[in-house]
């Protein structure tokens, strides 16, 4: 991640609290979008508009991980009861159970994995922005910083955007807030204790 000066200024947190102008201002773009060679400057500068892919586990990790549940716990300690108690075919059947267990368990975690990244392959998402004056669709991974965003109805939003100008909008967040109905959304700056959402 980027830390110069410049970067911090474009991502200080608070933009809700600037009017349409004053953002306009502080981005350096103007209501007609970026031209294209800024937005392609600033996406050097500040690289890819995508959430950092979490860490993904190597395959003995996962493996090993299937072994950490409380049901396999108490399987395991029914194991070493028998072992004490000399009942190796009890044993054996246990130990099986869990390894036979923790297989099934490895290999679906790799085949969802895999079925996500292509899921995550097919869904690239486009964003309509105007650059130079003009209406463009672009991957919404090459967005910048001072892009100004054209949202539809059906949209998704596909980047953390501050609102220029609105007509009756309204964006449902049950995935941020679990509220099922759709909030409305205006222009207006608010207060920098205001409650979000």
């Amino acid at each position: 991640m980027n830390t110069s000066p410049l970067s911090s200024a474009v991502l200080m947190p608070g933009w809700h609290t600037l009017t349409a102008q004053q953002t306009l201002a502080t981005q350096k773009t103007t209501a007609d979008g970026l031209d294209s060679e800024e937005a392609a400057r600033r996406l050097a500068e500040h690289g890819p508009n995508r959430l950092t892919p979490a860490q993904k586990r190597g395959p003995f990790m996962r493996f090993l991980l299937q072994f950490h549940n409380v049901l396999i716990y108490v399987l395991l300690a029914a194991a070493g009861v028998t072992a004490l108690l000399a009942h190796w075919v009890d044993t054996a059947v246990i130990a099986g159970v869990v390894v036979i267990n923790a297989i099934i368990g490895f290999i679906q975690e790799g085949k969802a994995e895999q079925a996500m990244e292509a899921i995550r392959r097919m869904l690239s998402p486009e964003a309509t922005v105007l650059r130079d004056g003009k209406r463009l669709v672009v991957a919404a991974e090459t967005l910048v910083p001072g892009d100004i965003v054209l949202l539809a109805s059906g949209d998704k939003v596909p980047a953390d955007l501050r609102l220029l100008s609105e007509k009756n909008l309204r964006i449902e967040e049950a995935a941020l807030t679990g509220e099922s109905t759709a909030v409305e959304k205006d222009v207006a700056a608010v207060d920098a204790h205001a409650v979000l959402g």
